[in-house]
């Protein structure tokens, strides 16, 4: 196994985009497929998204927990290998878009099934496993699987309008709706074991093949999120709850008047009071699922942008510090090679200066690197060895989208630069990637299969139309796996040795997911 420091490479794509029959990547046969494609094509690094249940939109940055798993990953495939499903009830499923995610559509399709597959469940033999596992996750799944219970019984409107003693969290009250909501609660709860077991398959399976799972950690928790209502002294809120401030970026690249996330800010002063408990056990329970961990918007622990919550754009807002090194140095996370630092966007001198005393590797993006002068940090000459660099990442456009859109000076200077490769844009753009010395290269599936725009992930400050994109196998074109792999080989990015049993290739054949 390598880490973050060593010279690798990798894909970023999300489960909820692999192939599959349910309407959504998942975490049965597709992403084992996905895995054993990895292994085929060199990779030793597979970076994904933040996992938890996604909020407003599909975004896995506005989850209703850091800590829960994506219910709508857990793969019906394998509940009927644990007998809890029927062939033919896994079969009975609509027409789902073979390349969009409708969320609406697959919670329609996949939680009756749940349901059923709990219900077989209660009425076989207690599985001490389950309960294992709830003791195991007790310092988040209480809360979190009584919020949904709570959640579904106000028709999924935010906390904050629901009964006082419920989203006040009045003792008497929480211990009501826990006897109340009794079922709903240990629904939630199996299902959360369900995501365990199937993530933890998924990931042995990714360590047999020598590939590393890189997750994420978001800066912010959602404001309608379990951590939110359950932990309310920890962030700057009234005593209704109301957020004081709320989170964001000032006008940069992607939007001329900022960014307006609406996360409200953490009360830094009280998370250091409890000596970081709710930091220390979300770190704990990310590394549990991931080997290593990419903190977005890492620029934040130096200071975030705060923002009246009232504001209409991030316009008007201010830079409030955070805790800088003492936080990475309190929490031990300092000289371990098992996290990135996402520092793109308005960096300034204090954030580079704690990113040097982490020692963690920044990100390098190439989108960033053209139509400017030769000092430009994301050009490949100025990389630096403890790096990730990548094409682009989920915020950007797809690396063909991005070459469509380029105006003529940019464009200019792209071809100056990579000279005669630039008749072969965008795989002279992966190439470079690979080449750098940087120690991780990773690139974008939508950039292994050519795709354009309309296959973007995610578009900053627009809040609909994103994180719905899924790949299909038939879009693998003929002798890109062995391409890559060359690519692997050829730059030194491949520190695992060949093994036996990776699967046969993988290479623009159709499979189902």
């Amino acid at each position: 196994m390598t880490t973050a420091r060593e010279r690798s490479a990798g894909i970023l794509l999300h489960p909820t985009s692999l192939p599959g029959p349910h309407g959504i990547g998942d975490l049965g046969p597709g992403a084992h497929e996905f895995v054993r494609f990895l292994a085929e094509a060199g990779m030793t690094r597979w970076q994904i998204l933040p996992l938890g249940p996604p909020g407003y939109g599909g975004s896995p940055y506005n989850a209703e927990s850091s800590f829960a798993g994506n219910e709508w990953l857990v793969s019906p495939e394998l509940l009927a290998e644990d007998g809890l499903l029927t062939p033919d009830e896994i079969a009975d499923r609509p027409a789902f878009e073979a390349n969009h995610v409708d969320f609406g559509a697959v919670a329609a399709h996949k939680e009756p099934l749940f349901r059923r597959a709990f219900e077989r469940f209660r009425r076989g033999q207690p599985d001490p496993r389950f309960d294992a596992f709830r003791e195991r996750a007790a310092s988040w799944l209480d809360d979190f699987a009584l919020f949904r219970a709570l959640k579904r019984l106000y028709d999924d409107r935010p906390w904050d309008t629901w009964d006082a003693p419920f989203g006040l969290r009045d003792l008497d009250g929480l211990a009501r709706a826990r006897r109340d909501l009794a079922e709903d609660v240990e629904f939630e709860c199996f299902i959360q074991w369900m995501f365990e077991r199937q993530w933890e398959a998924l990931r042995a399976k990714a360590h047999d093949n020598g590939i590393l799972i890189v997750g994420d950690v978001p800066m912010f928790p959602a404001y309608d999120s379990a951590d939110v209502w359950a932990n309310q002294d920890l962030f700057k809120l009234d005593a209704d709850g109301q957020p004081t401030v709320i989170a964001g970026v000032p006008p940069d690249y992607f939007s001329d008047t900022g960014q307006l996330w609406g996360n409200p800010h953490y009360d830094w002063p009280r998370h250091i009071e409890q000596d970081y408990r709710w930091w220390r056990e979300r770190f704990r329970w990310t590394f549990h699922r991931t080997d290593i961990v990419r903190i977005d918007h890492f620029r934040g622990f130096q200071a975030a942008w705060e923002v009246p919550a009232d504001a209409e754009t991030a316009v008007n807002g201010e830079w409030v510090e955070g805790p800088g090194l003492d936080f990475f140095r309190d929490l031990d996370l300092l000289n371990q090679g098992a996290i990135i630092a996402e520092d793109l966007g308005t960096i300034t001198d204090a954030v580079r200066q704690l990113l040097a005393d982490t020692g963690f590797p920044g990100m390098k993006a190439l989108h960033f690197a053209f139509g400017s002068k030769a000092d430009n940090p994301y050009l490949p000459h100025n990389h630096v060895q403890n790096s990730v660099v990548y094409t682009g990442t989920h915020d950007n456009d797809t690396t063909v989208g991005w070459l469509d859109s380029l105006d003529a000076k940019t464009r200019s200077h792209l071809e100056e630069y990579l000279g005669p490769a630039a008749s072969e844009l965008p795989d002279a753009l992966i190439r470079t990637v690979f080449a750098s010395v940087g120690d991780t290269a990773v690139i974008p599936m939508q950039d292994v299969l050519l795709l354009g725009t309309e296959h973007r992930m995610n578009t900053p400050s627009e809040p609909e139309g994103s994180w719905t994109w899924r790949f299909q196998w038939d879009q693998l074109q003929p002798g890109r796996t062995p391409w890559l792999r060359n690519l692997v080989e050829l730059y030194g990015r491949s520190p695992v040795e060949e093994e036996e049993g990776t699967g046969e290739e993988r290479d623009g054949a159709s499979a189902e997911g």
